[in-house]
This record gives C-alpha cells, sequence and structure tokens, in this order.
C-alpha cells in the first residue's frame, strides 16, 4: 500500500487594519512569506500546504513598519523578505522593489529591466502573483507609464496608495472603476 504524504510548512500569521481594508500578514520563522489583502488563510502557499499559527508576536516588526507606512512615516521597508515563485515572477519582484518610494514605472520599463522588452503582459502576470502586497510595490507599476491598469486590491486601494507617496498617475480607470460599482449596485 503507498502512503501519501503531505508537505506542510508552519507559517505565523495576525491580521492588521489598514487604510486600504484588513490586511493578512504571513511569516516564516526567518522571513516574511505574504502580505496580502485579507480574504482568510490560504490552504496553500506556492503549492504547499500550510499550518497556520496566529502570533502577534512572529509579526509584530511587519505590523510596526506598515503602521508606520500608512502613517506616512516610513518610505523603505527594512524586512527580511521569502519570495517565492518562478525565476521570472522572482526577478520581476526584485525589479518593484527597486521602484523608489513615490515614483511609478511602466509595465514595458520592468518588461526591459529583466531581460524581455516584448514581455509586458507577462510582467503584469507576476505583478498579479506578488505575494506580499504593498512591500513588494507592484502598486507603482503603471500601464503606458501613467495609467493605473490591474491591481489585486482594486484600482481605488492601488490609486490610495499612490497618493500617499505622492506618485502622479491618471485618474480615469479609478473614476470608470466606482461608476462600475454605483451602477452594479443598482
Amino acid at each position: 500500500m503507498l502512503a501519501l504524504f503531505t508537505v506542510m510548512e508552519t507559517l505565523y500569521y495576525s491580521q492588521i487594519s489598514s487604510p486600504v481594508g484588513p490586511l493578512l500578514i504571513g511569516v516564516s520563522n526567518s522571513a516574511l512569506v505574504i502580505l496580502e489583502f485579507d480574504r482568510g488563510l490560504p490552504k496553500l502557499v506556492n503549492g504547499v500546504a500550510v499550518d497556520w499559527h496566529e502570533s502577534e508576536a512572529k509579526t509584530r516588526i511587519v505590523r510596526k513598519q506598515l503602521e508606520e507606512y500608512f502613517a506616512g512615516k516610513r518610505r523603505d521597508f527594512d524586512l527580511d523578505l521569502d519570495l517565492r515563485g518562478t525565476e521570472f515572477r522572482k526577478s520581476c519582484w526584485e525589479q518593484l522593489l527597486s521602484i523608489p518610494y513615490g515614483e511609478t514605472r511602466s509595465y514595458g520599463e520592468i518588461a526591459r529591466a529583466v531581460g524581455n522588452p516584448q514581455g509586458s503582459r507577462a510582467v503584469g502576470q507576476a505583478n498579479h502573483y506578488n505575494p506580499i502586497a504593498i512591500i513588494v510595490p507592484c502598486h507603482r507599476v503603471l500601464a503606458g507609464g501613467c495609467k493605473l491598469g490591474g491591481y489585486g486590491g482594486g484600482l481605488p486601494v492601488k490609486a490610495f496608495l499612490l497618493r500617499l507617496e505622492g506618485a502622479k498617475f491618471l485618474e480615469e480607470a479609478v473614476l470608470e472603476e466606482k461608476k462600475q460599482l454605483v451602477l452594479s449596485e443598482h
């Protein structure tokens, strides 16, 4: 008889209220693994089953730095990150980490920086799978260099984060998304 073994990882979590809604923080013993808009605890992280343990103590430094960021007192995060994904995705996320606070880049600029000049859509997909929102700042990537494009937390959240940082962008997409929400409610 063949026994099936499940790979299981222990991660520690806490939830934090923020101006952009509740956030889920997940850390290993050594680094931040996920920061996402709280939709509940995921069963899998990068294909590995997770045994979640709530721990305010293990997530304290992440919580503190996020609070400072939202209060306008922190521009750079000083955290160990455990970025998990394909080599291409990780190279895109590393490029995101190089975008200074208050600045933006286009999907095309990121694609060129990772050596895939025609890969704007692939960069968009890498951003979609970014496991560490806000700190790995995919909100700083704009379509055509000035339009919001997509964002896992929604365009109003992306606009809020860019405004918080003083970055410039076109607001049309935010207005259109709000209009669509109002229309869908009626």
